[in-house]
C-alpha cells in the first residue's frame, strides 16, 4: 500500500510562483512512475505532467509547457511540481498520483488571484 501526503499550494498573484510536494510511503518510490493531475471547479480532472521512475523522461500538457516542471527526489520518496508564471486558470485541486496504478494523493488547492 502506498500511501502519498501533499504539501505546498495556496493563494498567489498571476505571474507568481508555486511548489508543490508529494511524499510517498509504503511501496518502492523509485520503481514507480509518477505525475500530477488537476480538477477546476465544474470540470473533469486532468493531466498536468508525469517523470519516468528514474527521472529520464517528463510530460507535460500543452497548457503548462515551459511554466511548470516536474522532478523528484528517489532518496527523500518525493516528487515535486514547481510552478511559474501562474494564470488565472490554473486555479485547481492539484493531486500527485502513482502512474498507472490507482494511488492518489489527498489534494492541494491553488488559487491564482489578484
Amino acid at each position: 500500500q502506498v500511501q502519498l501526503v501533499q504539501s505546498g499550494g495556496g493563494l498567489v498573484q498571476p505571474g507568481g510562483s508555486l511548489r508543490l510536494s508529494c511524499a510517498a510511503t509504503g511501496g518502492t518510490f523509485s520503481g514507480y512512475a509518477m505525475g500530477w493531475f488537476r480538477q477546476a471547479p465544474g470540470k473533469e480532472r486532468e493531466f498536468v505532467t508525469g517523470i519516468s521512475a528514474n527521472s529520464g523522461r517528463t510530460y507535460y500538457a500543452d497548457s503548462v509547457k515551459g511554466r511548470f516542471t516536474i522532478s523528484r527526489d528517489n532518496a527523500k520518496n518525493t516528487v515535486y511540481l514547481q510552478m511559474n508564471s501562474l494564470k488565472v486558470e490554473d486555479t485547481a485541486v492539484y493531486y500527485c498520483k502513482v502512474l498507472l496504478v490507482a494511488y492518489w494523493g489527498q489534494g492541494t488547492q491553488v488559487t491564482v488571484s489578484s
